[in-house]
């Protein structure tokens, strides 16, 4: 079976870099018509007759090995085309200027960056939450004082970096919870 690697690639890291890090898992997603479409139940084949019309143009390649596909690459490929579908011109642009990055990457980065998306995807939705929140502040911060921080961190022995972290938490415990 010859599978195109950067076709599912694509498909995949555009749904994880545009909207995966949004969307709640298992939340349903509309499509172009307005109408949206459950998500199949975890492990689920997803029938190829069982795509929309745009999702088999975009996944046309696939159309002749998509039975022999594993059931989770089926659901992946297909929430991505749903998502890719759902895009504006703009975020399509932005997600290809994206997975030509990825592309640059070392594969040894590559892996480093699936072993922390995965390991972010197991934290409780809290803590995904919490993490996100960090994330944004962080990109509201000067660039100066973002360049500060970073060299701060990766010149910190593990042992330093546990102690920011657990400081960080701390400081975030007594402050309270957030009013809105």
């Amino acid at each position: 079976m010859c599978i195109k690697p950067g076709v599912i690639g694509a498909l995949l890291l555009t749904g994880l870099l545009s909207v995966g890090l949004c969307a709640p898992a298992g939340a349903q997603v509309a499509s172009p018509g307005g109408v949206s479409a459950a998500p199949a139940p975890p492990g689920a084949a997803v029938p190829w007759n069982s795509l929309s019309q745009e999702q088999q143009r975009l996944l046309s390649r696939l159309s002749g090995q998509w039975d022999q596909l594993p059931a989770q690459r089926q659901q992946a490929l297909a929430n991505g085309s749903q998502r890719w579908l759902g895009m504006s011109q703009d975020q399509r642009t932005q997600a290809r200027q994206r997975f030509g990055q990825w592309q640059q990457l070392p594969t040894q980065r590559r892996e480093q960056l699936r072993q922390r998306w995965e390991e972010f995807r197991s934290q409780p939705p809290a803590r995904q939450q919490a993490a996100r929140e960090n994330f944004r502040k962080f990109q509201q911060l000067p660039q100066q004082r973002r360049q500060q921080l970073r060299q701060r961190w990766q010149s910190a022995t593990p042992a330093q970096r546990q102690n920011m972290v657990e400081r960080a938490r701390q400081n975030r415990a007594e402050r309270g919870p957030k009013r809105h």
